[in-house]
């Protein structure tokens, strides 16, 4: 049996996705941008993608807009919100995607511009009240924190920042790669000016997404060329990728109760065998409070185990496919850098198990029995 565990690194692609995007690898080849019959077939399919994510997500077509992936998106709405409002403050938490923090350090290091971090309880879940205080010491911020974190799966609410945000008058974007598609986002109803997503984490094709931006806080583009993307991000577009994003989308969103109630169940169920077949397992970060972690992530340490790269050799040779990562040694740049935030021990031997709509028991069964022997542990 080989086992698949990875799922908020990426998603299998759907079968009923890719059946969507072959007319346009074959078929529907034309160039979106020409205005012959060819072109103007996969224009209107393009077109027919952006109303349904749009509407999926309860805004305008207008406000979509299609990029190769997460990273872009958030690269966008860094980079470009704080040169299109000249803004000289930034707050972040410590436990950001590496797409948002990177793409802040760099602009640091080009530019004047000051950046705090909102401090975090012991689980890694924000302070609120201290996103309030920052705020209210540099108002007209840029404010970037993701809607769920990909390493131990905390939420945070993004309503609730939103209404800060607006009270301050601060520009607030979320990274919600590891949502979007998972939970129901009403944009219309959520004070946030920029959201980012991937297809590849919802069963989509890899190499596109999209980036939300509110329609009263234009940004000015970072891609210039034919101007595509009603100039925001200039390059023919991936016509198959964006037809096979809105398909993913349309497919989670027709099946999000079921599919939720179903994967939240496995989540339990693994949770019991952990506890059940490895009494020594640590529950790294929020992964354990069902109601404000993603259902679809569970992160573990495990006490004894120091080669952390040879337990993922383990388990991998044994059919299971994981991610993992230590929490930074002192003196290395090695290693997880939300563990290292959270004062995790970095001797600990950690894994992410990240599931699916196509995952099963019986393949938690035989993943947890492999990690049991793995442990020397009975199971």
């Amino acid at each position: 049996m080989r086992v698949y565990l990875d799922n908020a690194a990426t998603t299998p692609l759907d079968e009923k996705v890719f059946e969507a995007m072959k007319p346009f690898y074959l078929e529907k080849f034309g160039n979106p941008s020409s205005i012959h019959s060819h072109g103007r077939e996969v224009r209107s399919a393009i077109e027919k993608s952006r109303r349904k994510v749009a509407d999926l997500l309860h805004t305008s077509p207008s406000e979509v807009f299609f990029t190769s992936g997460g990273t872009e998106a958030d690269n966008l709405a860094i980079f470009s919100g704080l040169q299109t409002f000249g803004i000289k403050h930034i707050i972040t938490s410590k436990l950001e995607h590496h797409a948002v923090l990177h793409a802040i350090e760099d602009f640091q290091q080009h530019h004047h511009v000051e950046i705090s971090f909102v401090q975090l309880d012991e689980k890694g879940f924000i302070d609120y009240n201290h996103l309030e205080d920052l705020l209210k010491k540099n108002e007209q911020s840029l404010v970037s924190l993701m809607h769920g974190n990909n390493e131990i799966g905390n939420l945070t609410d993004i309503t609730k920042v939103g209404n800060i945000c607006l009270e301050y008058n601060a520009f607030f974007h979320s990274d919600t790669v590891q949502t979007v598609a998972h939970f129901p986002i009403d944009l219309s109803k959520t004070n946030v000016h920029a959201i980012s997503a991937s297809a590849h984490k919802f069963h989509g094709p890899k190499g596109v997404g999209f980036i939300y931006i509110n329609n009263e806080h234009q940004l000015k583009p970072l891609q210039i060329g034919g101007g595509q993307e009603r100039n925001m991000r200039g390059g023919t577009e991936n016509v198959a990728g964006i037809v096979g994003l809105a398909k993913a989308m349309e497919l989670a969103y027709e099946e999000l109760d079921r599919q939720r109630n179903y994967i939240l169940d496995l989540k339990k169920y693994t949770i019991d065998r952990l506890r059940e077949s490895i009494p020594q397992v640590i529950f790294n970060g929020g992964c354990l409070d069902l109601k404000r972690s993603l259902y679809t992530v569970i992160n573990i340490g495990l006490p004894g185990i120091e080669e952390n790269d040879m337990l993922l050799f383990n388990l991998d040779i044994n059919g299971i496919s994981v991610s993992g990562g230590s929490a930074c040694s002192s003196g290395t740049n090695i290693g997880s850098h939300v563990l290292e935030a959270l004062n995790i021990d970095p001797d600990l031997g950690t894994i992410r198990i990240s599931l699916s709509k196509f995952n099963t028991r019986e393949e938690i069964d035989f993943a947890l029995n492999k990690l049991s022997e793995i442990c020397k542990v009975e199971a």
